[in-house]
């Protein structure tokens, strides 16, 4: 291991003793349906049972307890729009330590709630991260409180090691790990307790595609960095001054995925392994839906890092895989309009036993004769040949059915080829 990093694998085992007792030790849980899904023998360390659902416990509980009598005095401040926000206000309050969080203004209010309800003082300033942690240091000199970085502070980031080496000590034949990559204080805490304790162990960082902080300055590249992202627990635009050196030197690789991988992620996680995962939390799993073959045959371990996701858009997502796997499918149907046109379409359909959940009845369009009609007739089915059972029991019956958008959305035809 080259050095000096900011943290050692000494500075992890004191962590560890730091802050058991304080965060909940996780369970290394095996996933036979993720397994068979990847083709790699999968185990899922669960971070998202900790209390605030998600391993920024960890960090926030090593650094606090860290603190001094004077420092526990002044407080702490930090700013964050989300998972670190919580655990720090969470564990403050039970140390009894002032807490102040600087959030952006754009956060959404459960978020802000939640941190308040943990007994902070929220402070919502800017747009931005950037620009709330511009606010969170200018507050910390006035007032004499203790900055609590995210990811770039050697606590947070031994803190965060803890969970590696419960991981190999639970199993130590796992061969790899990947790891979500935001700031880097996840990854790099972990890499070095991993390291430390099976130096053949491959370390695989995972970024969402439009957040490629670390991959452009590991590899000199110069990827648009940007956008709104499932994954906002891992959207930095900077990567941590003291994480970057022990991600270069420690990490195999850097795998960016697709928002729709980590869709598919969270979608596998819900409906496989019967967990919530939020978008960051669910990148490792996307990254091996990216490239099975690269794992195949392999133990994998997955850190199923937060679970603080929005219950409207674990819906969403629910829905938008479900037409992904034409288990929700739309037909547009043009045909005469006739009396009894809609009955003759639902008892078809449900003779072929898909269930009607949409439909759009049209007689205006300009692209359908003057005595025709369309109908746009959303169903649930049991998957695609169930689907094309039900588009030829249409189309033989006569009413020229298109797949189109759910929902009752025209566009492409979905049976174009590059859907």
């Amino acid at each position: 291991m080259s050095e000096p990093f900011s943290i050692t694998p000494a500075d992890i085992e004191a962590a560890a003793r730091r802050i058991e007792g304080h965060v909940l030790r996780t369970p290394l849980v095996p996933a036979p349906r993720l397994s068979d899904l990847t083709g790699a023998t999968v185990l899922v360390k669960h971070e998202n049972m900790q209390a605030t659902a998600s391993f920024k416990e960890r960090g926030a509980v090593n650094k606090l307890l860290t603190l001094d009598d004077d420092e526990r005095e002044r407080g702490v401040i930090a700013m964050s729009a989300g998972n670190h926000a919580q655990a720090v206000a969470y564990h403050a309050r039970r140390f009894g330590i002032p807490a102040t969080i600087v959030m952006p203004e754009t956060t959404p209010l459960v978020k802000v709630e939640n941190t308040r309800s943990h007994g902070a003082r929220v402070v919502l300033h800017g747009e931005t991260l950037y620009e709330s942690a511009q606010k969170a240091r200018e507050l910390a000199q006035a007032e004499e409180l203790v900055f609590v970085h995210p990811y770039d502070d050697p606590a947070v980031m031994a803190g965060q090691g803890t969970i590696a080496r419960e991981m190999l000590d639970d199993d130590p034949e796992l061969e790899v790990l990947i790891v979500p990559l935001g700031g880097g204080g996840l990854m790099a805490g972990n890499a070095v307790a991993a390291k430390a304790l099976k130096p053949s162990i491959e370390l695989i960082g995972v970024e969402a595609a439009l957040y490629p902080s670390f991959f452009n300055a590991i590899n000199a590249d110069d990827l648009p960095v940007g956008g709104p992202t499932l994954a906002e627990g891992i959207a930095v635009k900077t990567v941590g001054v003291q994480t970057l050196p022990i991600v270069s030197s420690l990490v195999s690789d850097i795998v960016l995925v697709g928002e729709d991988l980590i869709e598919r992620a969270v979608y596998a996680y819900a409906s496989l392994q019967h967990s919530l995962a939020e978008g960051a939390g669910a990148a490792g799993l996307a990254a091996m839906l990216k490239e099975p073959g690269r794992y195949a045959g392999r133990k994998v371990g997955l850190l199923l890092c937060g679970g603080n996701i929005d219950t409207r858009l674990l819906a969403a997502i629910m829905v938008r895989e479900l037409e992904r796997e034409d288990r929700i499918v739309a037909f547009r149907l043009t045909t005469a309009d006739r009396p009894g046109l809609l009955g003759k379409v639902a008892s078809l359909l449900g003779e072929q036993g898909a269930n009607i959940l949409e439909v759009s009845h049209g007689r205006l369009f300009l692209d359908v004769p003057a005595k025709g009609v369309t109908l746009d007739v959303t169903v649930e089915t049991r998957g695609s040949a169930h689907s094309a059972t039900i588009e030829a029991a249409l189309r033989e019956s006569g009413f020229a059915p298109h797949r189109v958008l759910p929902r009752g959305l025209a566009g492409r035809d979905l049976a174009e080829p590059g859907r």
